[in-house]
């Protein structure tokens, strides 16, 4: 090496060393979260900000974690406003990030005081940034209420934070208390990672049910009825199952204790967000007590909870970003979202979530609407998860030609295919059980992330079963295949057939909502007021020139309901006529001849008897 090349190493050493040793010391912020107006759909934030003369650069989170895109809800910040030393400061949002701000600080302040209001939306959303507040309860996200400086990593800032809520509400939350006094809860200090990771449930009627100790778990139910509340014994006794049967499956936990916050209310946006431990999840009011609801959102707390395994603790490294302005890159959501999903279906049916033939029913659903997704000719599976930053708030509308985020329910049945794999090639000896225990088990931990990326997933996968996992996953994410995957399904014993029969999902969907499902038969879903929501490409229905957005007024001459559509197709069978279906397109009215004569058509499981029975010993409780 020459003398001139030590140098310039040399160099760079020292100058990187300098900047490591000028950084000064993260700073601790407070903030105040004054929630009593929550009714009225308004939080006040009113924070303290440790800060230096010159210019301030304050971060609004962008990019939350589990909501894979830039949805950090901006719009609904307002009032802003920073003072020092009983002045107001000048302030600028940044001309390329909005979520950005620089704040002009006078010389002999030390820190700032900034406040404003966040406005809780209304409708459905997306996420923390759908509706989150009604007249009795609401959902406190942290990213939603906090600024924070630029300079530090989330996991070196760090918060003290502390609520008041409207008198007689009560809580629940992850976050540990460290006082309470005139009103206001006070939390334990924490990184600004585990103040986001942390949400807060609160209302004037809220149930806690104990799950369990060693750890703790538990769930803090929020809801706007009183009635509401009261669900079966049965059901709080299947999520001690999904307790016990998950710590099985993956033979460790990797959180202090966990808390399913569960809202139950018809007025918040309806989803389920994942954290280290806890989840954010909301049904309908009447989610626990009504069967129908109960059986539709069956597999939502056995998604969130397995998320704290793969998605929270496991995670891909484009995904583990520093802070919550730097680009979350989603390409390898079929593991994180996919996986989740297939665990989490597994596990509704080991705690008795979902009886065999539920869960049969949900895996025959998955497998139909991917064999009518005529979208596979020109997108793959990758792009689904390539493209959701983007993607995730698309319309319902032409959803089997456009692709909607099929790295959920697709990647259940590749999974499926995987487990089923794994079994034969180890001769009945591994599963995805001793994966799940390798890659998500060791030894139980306090909150952290150990990132992944392709390579270790095949890798891990073949430490279980050697097989050319590579090509499988390479294969399942870039063909074009017109059918859905079904490898597992029929390596498992069973196989995909229609019937005239609805299932037991197909009943409470239609039964719950009034949806009427004929996608496998005309190709079209018909809202309870005759609206079309999708057409199949290439069906009958489409064919003829129904696309969604038009609304069915007639079929056949006649008022249309679900009776009547159901007996015209059942006519139509044995007779050359086509339906002849009245339909209203923006202000026009036209019939539209559907020459359709198949009949009635729901998807359905059926045992092959010429194969062992995998899936029902996967789904096998431990």
């Amino acid at each position: 090496m020459t003398l001139s090349r030590m140098r310039f190493l040399l160099c760079c050493f020292l100058l990187t060393a300098l900047a490591f040793a000028q950084k000064s010391p993260a700073p601790t912020l407070r903030v105040s979260l004054d929630a009593r107006e929550a009714p009225h759909k308004m939080f006040h934030s009113r924070m303290t900000i440790p800060a230096a003369p010159g210019k301030l650069t304050l971060y609004y989170a962008k990019w939350i974690p589990g909501e894979h895109g830039p949805t950090g809800p901006i719009q609904e910040l307002t009032g802003l406003r920073f003072m020092a030393n009983g002045q107001q400061l000048s302030w600028r949002r940044d001309l390329q990030d909005g979520w950005t701000f620089q704040v002009d600080v006078p010389a002999g302040v030390n820190s700032v005081e900034a406040s404003f209001d966040f406005l809780a939306p209304g409708g459905d959303g997306i996420y923390t940034a759908g509706a989150s507040a009604t007249e009795k309860m609401a959902v406190i996200s942290w990213n939603t209420m906090v600024l924070y400086p630029a300079g530090w990593t989330s996991d070196e800032l760090k918060f003290e934070a502390s609520v008041k809520l409207p008198d007689g509400w009560k809580f629940g939350t992850p976050l540990h208390v460290s006082s309470q006094a005139d009103g206001e809860i006070h939390f334990a200090p924490v990184s600004l990672t585990t103040l986001v990771d942390s949400p807060v449930i609160s209302g004037q009627y809220l149930r806690i049910e104990p799950l369990g100790e060693n750890p703790r778990h538990e769930m803090d139910i929020a809801a706007d009825s009183v009635a509401a509340l009261d669900g079966s014994l049965e059901f709080f006794e299947h999520q001690r199952n999904l307790v016990t049967q998950a710590q099985k499956l993956f033979g460790a936990h990797h959180y202090g204790e966990y808390h399913f916050l569960y809202s139950l209310s018809d007025h918040v946006a309806h989803f389920g967000l994942e954290h280290h431990e806890s989840n954010d999840s909301r049904v309908d009011e009447r989610g626990i007590v009504d069967d129908n609801k109960r059986l539709l959102a069956s597999g939502l707390l056995s998604h969130e909870y397995v998320h704290s395994w793969n998605g929270k603790y496991r995670r891909p490294a484009d995904l583990a970003t520093p802070d919550y302005q730097k680009v979350m890159q989603t390409d390898l959501l079929w593991v994180y979202e996919g996986l989740t999903s297939y665990l989490g279906d597994i596990l509704s049916g080991r705690s008795g979530l979902r009886t065999p033939e539920q869960f049969r029913d949900v895996v025959a659903d998955i497998a139909a609407e991917l064999e009518y997704t005529p979208g596979r000719s020109w997108r793959n599976l990758q792009d689904t998860a390539d493209g959701v930053a983007a993607m995730q708030g698309a319309s319902g509308a032409w959803e089997n030609w456009r692709r909607g985020l099929d790295y959920y329910d697709e990647d259940v049945l590749n999974w499926l295919w995987v487990d089923v794999i794994l079994r034969q090639q180890s001769g009945g000896k591994k599963s995805m059980d001793d994966f799940c225990r390798l890659f998500h088990g060791g030894e139980s931990t306090a909150p952290m992330v150990k990132t992944y990326t392709f390579d270790d997933i095949v890798s891990s996968l073949n430490q279980v079963a050697p097989y050319d996992w590579r090509k499988f996953w390479t294969e399942r994410l870039t063909n074009h295949a017109p059918s859905a995957p079904l490898g597992g399904v029929e390596g498992s014993g069973w196989k995909l057939v229609f019937s005239d029969v609805q299932s037991g999902l197909t009943k409470a969907r239609e039964t719950d909502s009034g949806h009427l499902d004929v996608r496998f038969s005309l190709g079209v879903g018909i809202e309870s007021d005759g609206r079309i929501s999708d057409s199949i490409v290439g069906m009958p229905a489409a064919k003829a020139g129904v696309i969604p957005g038009m609304k069915l007024i007639a079929v056949n001459g006649r008022k249309f309901s679900a009776d009547v559509l159901r007996d015209a197709m059942r006519a139509a069978k044995s007779g050359s006529d086509p339906l002849e279906l009245l339909m209203e397109n923006t202000d026009y009215f036209r019939t539209f001849k559907v020459d359709y004569h198949g009949g009635e058509k729901y998807p359905h499981l059926e045992r092959d008897a010429a194969k062992p029975d995998m899936l029902t010993e996967i789904i096998k409780a431990k």
